[in-house]
């Protein structure tokens, strides 16, 4: 298969497999001089092929965050998978009947009425689960304090009455909040070593902690190697995003996600151009709003991938996308016509591949090779 992206109909989503591959391969090497295994995060891509691709760069271990993805991925062959999002007792069963088949599927938790709940399943069928306890190291979400041993050895000990401790999880959220090497650099170094020490906690008590699991894309690649931690997760890393280029951790010719779009209006007057992707196709997200550039709701791109510098998409409705000038900026709309095509780099890759139903994935000649399917769901 091997079109040129204007047969496409748009929007769309494209996916640059030479930028895919670059960006798995980087992560590898990381992964490799910290001594650590890769277990790649693979909410991002909801793809099959884009698993595959990911874990021969990660030898077999991934993570997941819906029960759908486990679904999906662990039916075809994905077998060693977290699911890193909090379970709640509802979901017990359909775990248990996941592990049944043969996926080695381990969940977290954060408090010790969950872990209750575990030791109760285990009491009613027999079946055990596999658990971290998830750390909160920034207090910005779920998880447990890691110098809060009272809470760690209680969660600890209520696991491990029928053997389902299997170590511990963090996840610095706070570094998508910075973009200074040095700030980075702290963050990468207190989430390793707040996980070493939680998991010391739990060993120094005679809980066994095998797995010592952190991440997220700007620490793990800013990080050292750290004895005592044995995994590192990360997912976006694979796509980046404006986000991510904003934090520093990559340039905006790694981003290998991109909306494809038509002009579909054009308002001189208002030195205004509108296509045919809204928030519908880039999604809500405005995630570089915080940061030092404000990118609107997109870096608007040639057909080629060569980005217009200043050139953004300011505004975005359902179905339609303002594009204009980055106030203050010198640069000019390009001077475009009705059904000319444009592309939309993305600010938070995840919410702009949820949009979509497949990936149009092309090469270096902007030629489409393949039609990756994504699935959705919980």
């Amino acid at each position: 298969m091997s079109n040129k992206i204007h047969d496409l109909d748009t929007p769309c989503l494209l996916l640059d497999r030479d930028r895919l591959e670059t960006n798995l391969e980087r992560m590898k090497k990381v992964a490799t001089s910290r001594s650590t295994l890769l277990r790649p995060h693979l909410k991002t891509s909801k793809s099959l092929e884009v698993a595959s691709l990911a874990l021969k760069a990660s030898g077999g271990g991934a993570t997941v965050s819906t029960l759908k993805e486990a679904e999906v991925l662990g039916r075809s062959g994905a077998v060693d998978l977290l699911y890193a999002v909090a379970i709640s007792p509802q979901k017990l069963k359909r775990v248990a009947g996941l592990r049944a088949e043969g996926i080695d599927l381990k969940v977290v938790v954060d408090n010790v009425e969950m872990a209750e709940h575990l030791s109760a399943f285990y009491e009613q069928t027999g079946q055990t689960i596999p658990t971290l306890i998830e750390l909160d190291l920034d207090g910005h979400r779920s998880g447990v304090r890691p110098e809060d041993s009272i809470q760690l050895l209680a969660i600890g000990r209520e696991l491990d009455r029928y053997q389902q401790l299997r170590g511990v999880m963090a996840h610095a959220g706070e570094s998508y909040a910075l973009s200074d090497p040095a700030d980075l650099q702290h963050s990468a170094d207190n989430e390793a070593k707040s996980a070493c020490a939680a998991a010391q906690t739990l060993c120094n008590s005679g809980l066994p902690c095998p797995i010592v699991s952190i991440g997220s894309t700007p620490t793990a690649l800013m990080g050292t190697s750290y004895e005592g931690v044995t995994e590192l997760r990360a997912g976006v890393f694979m796509f980046f995003d404006l986000v991510q280029s904003g934090v520093g951790v990559c340039r905006k010719d790694d981003i290998a996600l991109s909306v494809l779009s038509t002009v579909i209006s054009t308002n001189p007057d208002a030195s205004r151009l509108v296509i045919d992707a809204g928030w519908m196709a880039l999604s809500r997200d405005r995630g570089t709003a915080s940061q030092a550039e404000d990118y609107g709701y997109g870096q608007v791109c040639l057909p080629d991938g060569i980005i217009l510098t200043d050139v953004l998409v300011l505004d975005a409705q359902q179905e339609h996308g303002i594009i204009g000038v980055r106030r203050g900026s010198s640069a000019c709309l390009p001077k475009l016509s009705i059904g000319d095509q444009l592309r939309i780099l993305p600010n938070h890759a995840c919410a702009t591949a949820a949009q979509h139903g497949a990936y149009h994935v092309i090469n270096k000649q902007a030629e489409v090779e393949a039609i990756w399917p994504r699935f959705s769901g919980w």
